[in-house]
């Protein structure tokens, strides 16, 4: 984990539902990405933490939300930092093609709050904040880049 300056950090969570098998040859430019997105998130400014799976560099082999879902959770310094990398950088590229590797979600998939600096979201943590953001609609405990909340200005304060 980066130190930083920041009390809060911004925590993410997306949720992916695969269209075929990480091992389909029409999932394999997906798979082919993999490597240097996560590279670049991992050097990107505001970068904090990303989850992986033991052992290897990604999550993809974690199945914590159903057998064909894959989770991205990661952890940034600030919304912006958070943006930048999702719609500024090479990134961007594996967001357009999307559709090609994953089903559209009918409900939120994507989840953001804040946590104190040095806390490191759980996937239990992360699926109970895109619930609550399901169940209850944006709110400081789980919101989006659209009905975004303001990082707290206090420890203790709403959303830590």
């Amino acid at each position: 984990m980066i130190p930083s300056a920041h009390a809060f950090h911004l925590a993410q969570l997306n949720l992916a539902t695969l269209r075929h098998p990480l091992d389909d040859p029409r999932t394999a430019p997906f798979v082919e990405l993999l490597d240097p997105v996560n590279a670049a998130a991992d050097a990107a400014p505001g970068f904090v933490w990303r989850l992986v799976e033991e052992g290897t560099p990604d999550a993809t082999g974690l199945r914590p939300a159903g057998e064909n879902v894959i989770v991205n959770l990661s952890v940034w310094e600030t919304r912006d930092a958070l943006w930048d990398f999702t719609y500024r950088s090479g990134h961007l590229e594996a967001m357009r093609r999307r559709r090609e590797w994953f089903q559209r979600h009918v409900e939120a998939h994507l989840a953001l709050w804040w946590v104190p600096a040095g806390h490191l979201p759980t996937v239990g943590e992360a699926l109970d904040r895109l619930a609550d953001l399901r169940t209850h609609g944006p709110s400081p405990r789980a919101f989006t880049f659209t009905s975004f909340t303001e990082a707290p200005e206090a420890p203790g304060a709403a959303g830590a």
